[in-house]
């Protein structure tokens, strides 16, 4: 048995006004009252930029703006870093240094209460459907069941990864269990196999119908950061702080897996990736420690990743991707959020703006589609190592058909850039550049 008890916690009691209902002495904000750091939460809903609209336009200031975007809100809890964010049926999870994970209302994240686990530093979580995925510290996965009607958020532990009774049964040369941090999962729908990547640099298949460990190899020379399937042909795709990226496909009818190949394009870590996949195109983006995003296209014919380039923008280290259709999100240790936009049919991408407002590095991020009769809206998560959690809300405006030679594109693509250079919190750019200069000397 776990030792979970009382996985229920009555959810705070918060009040989040929307911009239309806040007055201007509401805008003043005033010290939270004082309480115990280990349950205190503080909400504060960030004021409109200008009195006329709480949306701030894309930095590009053209006649008419691609994307409107504006932060809803703001939450500072007292329970360490926040690692991994994970959007289903309604509700946002958040796991964090402690042992709760945290369950909120979308899309004004009011709480709605939280699972205890026996174990904390929870690094990685996935919702899918009714079912939630979250590995622990003690090296375990641990699923849950959830529901979340209007009135009460209920949970239920169904099991942990591995089971204790089935270790005998396993062969000791590939035990079940990560001897190291699981920082990564990924669930493929049809076959119902959950992976999870870890910093053991093993990759591990688990079969959830009967909770079993069906294949385990060793993916990367060092850490592994990110794990994600294509659902269409279950390929899996990994990345790690070799610097590598590898695509592996599942031997037919059988459990174990093989690399069928190896992206390359960077000497730094690369710590995210994202799938862009449709009936069309699909696309595979990665983010490195130097800043960049490498995006890769896929053949229509061979199935092989043809490398298209690269995303600049970001100051220092991309810590996390999240892709939509086709917009890409990316979080920075520079503290902030870009959102990149593909063009249809091509493999231009432009920045169509920068979320500035945490004050330390962007650790995760979650996106998902908003429903909006006229421009297409998404809601934006992020958390940062500065223990904020936001919630942004993006519009954006219909692509227009223009048609530029190679030469405008380039020259509008540099002007773009020099434009969108990302606002830093002076602290932690002065901590950062001190950091590099004591290590180089």
């Amino acid at each position: 048995m776990d030792e979970e008890r009382n996985p229920i916690q009555s959810p705070t009691n918060l009040t989040i006004k929307t911009h239309e209902d806040m007055s201007d002495q509401d805008l003043q904000f005033s010290p939270p009252r004082a309480s115990s750091p280990r349950h205190s939460t503080v909400v504060t809903l960030l004021p409109p930029p200008s009195p006329e609209s709480p949306w701030t336009l894309s930095p590009l200031q053209t006649p008419s703006p691609s994307i409107l975007y504006t932060c809803i809100a703001s939450l500072h809890r007292h329970e360490g870093n926040i690692y991994s964010i994970s959007v289903s049926k309604g509700i946002v999870f958040t796991g964090s240094d402690s042992k709760r994970i945290r369950a909120w209302r979308q899309p004004d994240c009011m709480e709605r209460g939280c699972i205890k686990s026996s174990s904390g530093e929870i690094r990685a979580i996935l919702a899918h459907g009714n079912m939630l995925f979250t590995a622990h510290r003690d090296c375990k996965i641990r699923v849950w069941s959830f529901t979340a009607p209007d009135t009460t958020f209920r949970t239920k532990k169904i099991s942990t990864m591995p089971r204790r009774s089935s270790f005998l049964s396993f062969p000791r040369t590939n035990s079940q269990q990560h001897k190291d941090c699981v920082s990564c999962m990924a669930y493929y729908h049809a076959e119902g196999l959950l992976y999870t990547g870890s910093y053991d640099r093993t990759v591990k298949a688990w079969r959830v119908l009967d909770k079993k460990c069906v294949d385990s190899f060793v993916a990367h020379e060092s850490n592994i950061n990110g794990v994600v399937v294509n659902q269409d042909d279950g390929c899996v795709f990994t990345c790690s702080s070799d610097g590598s990226v590898k695509i592996w496909r599942r031997v037919y009818r059988e459990n174990s897996h093989t690399l069928t190949m190896t992206l390359k394009f960077q000497q730094s870590p690369v710590n995210a990736l994202a799938l862009s996949s449709s009936f069309s195109n699909c696309f595979l983006y990665s983010g490195s420690s130097d800043g960049t995003i490498n995006f890769w296209e896929k053949e229509k014919m061979s199935g092989r990743f043809n490398h298209g380039g690269f995303l600049q923008g970001h100051r220092f280290a991309v810590f996390c991707l999240v892709a939509i259709e086709t917009l890409i999100f990316s979080g920075s240790e520079d503290t902030t959020i870009r959102v990149w936009r593909r063009e249809e049919g091509s493999c231009f991408h432009e920045c169509l703006a920068v979320l500035d407002g945490h004050r330390g590095p962007v650790r995760c991020l979650a996106a998902c589609l908003e429903m909006t009769k006229v421009v297409m809206g998404y809601l934006v998560y992020s958390a940062s190592l500065d223990q904020s959690f936001k919630v942004w809300r993006v519009k954006v405006m219909p692509e227009e058909k223009t048609c530029l030679d190679y030469s405008d594109r380039n020259d509008s693509k540099t002007k773009m850039e020099y434009e969108m250079s990302p606002v830093l919190s002076p602290s932690w750019v002065d901590r950062k550049i001190r950091s590099n200069y004591f290590q180089s000397n």
